[in-house]
């Protein structure tokens, strides 16, 4: 593996891309085993972990893999601690930006064996977000290995978590519904986006997406999925609900308001096959999920979170034995 960006990079050529997953998905379990199973791996070797954004599991999660590896993990929040940096190219720096990346880039990857950047949507531009400048921008500076910690349009490692997660349960073609949820802030729709590319991509099970008319996520990455607008009628027989809120991709970066009734509540679960509740966290209490359900024994966000550290381990772990 040369870089992590997507479901795609996961597999060599010619490679069935859901096996891919599945070999992927099992590194991560045996990593979860034995946690220093390949405790020298990475030893003498360092990652930088590159935030543009904030981060709790993604930044903690990737840290832990990276020790458990032999990795040296470094962190660096460009926002608080560096310069600020110009990604276009050609630009007169007269304005707030100290430092390009055609610059800063090539001197971290002296620095380090990896890389990896967490950047965000604007939210603003659809073009701009959706051909993911800032995160094609690090990767064509970096002479090293990139790892995607989220962009504008994906959140890979979360994804790879969520399928070791369902996975973890034995069923043969669950049936998976992911849905929308209200929010009081206007999110990106990479955690979504990223989730159904990977659900359909690993084709072993029945996909769902559900949410109100006009929050469509890009057809690219639902591709394969059935789209429902009724939310009771998608959770019918459901063995796993995966809610998320995200913003509207047609009219880009609006939010979706009046809409509180889908906020999930224990009596939508009589309808699925005592589903269980997945969130990639953080969540708003009471406004996505409700206590009742978050609460409940058929939530898994803990058991989700908990196994982000397996699934950055697994990509880690390929990464450095493709690239030496």
């Amino acid at each position: 593996m040369q870089k992590f960006t997507c479901v795609q990079d996961i597999a060599d050529s010619g490679q069935d891309l859901s096996l891919a997953i599945n070999q992927l998905i099992q590194e991560a379990s045996a990593f979860k085993k034995t946690p220093f199973a390949q405790q020298t791996l990475g030893l003498q070797k360092r990652i930088g972990l590159i935030f543009l954004n904030p981060s709790l599991r993604t930044r903690l999660s990737t840290q832990v893999a990276a020790e458990q590896l032999g990795l040296q993990a470094m962190v660096f929040n460009i926002g608080s601690e560096g310069w600020t940096w110009e990604f276009e190219d050609g630009v007169v720096m007269k304005g707030n930006t100290a430092e390009h990346i055609k610059d800063a880039v090539p001197v971290l990857s002296s620095y380090f064996d990896v890389l990896a950047i967490r950047t965000f949507p604007g939210l603003k531009d659809r073009q701009l977000d959706y051909c993911e400048f800032y995160l094609n921008q690090f990767i064509k500076y970096s002479t090293v290995p990139v790892i995607s910690l989220e962009s504008a349009t994906l959140h890979p490692l979360q994804s790879l978590t969520d399928l070791m997660t369902i996975s973890e349960f034995g069923l043969k073609r669950p049936k998976i519904v992911l849905s929308w949820a209200p929010h009081v802030k206007v999110l990106p729709q990479c955690v979504a986006n990223s989730f159904a590319q990977w659900v359909t991509a690993w084709d072993q099970a029945d996909f769902i997406i559900t949410h109100p008319e006009g929050m469509e996520l890009e057809e690219t990455y639902t591709r394969g999925a059935s789209i429902i607008h009724d939310q009771k009628e998608a959770l019918a027989e459901a063995d796993f609900v995966y809610v998320k809120n995200w913003s509207s991709y047609r009219d880009y970066g609006q939010a979706m308001n009046g809409k509180e009734d889908w906020l999930l509540q224990p009596e939508d679960l009589s309808r699925t096959n005592a589903a269980k509740i997945m969130h990639c966290l953080p969540v708003r209490r009471n406004v996505e999920l409700s206590d009742a359900l978050l609460d409940s024994k058929q939530s898994i966000v803990t058991q989700q979170a908990a196994n982000r550290v397996w699934a950055a381990q697994a990509v880690l772990a390929q990464i450095l034995n493709t690239n030496g």
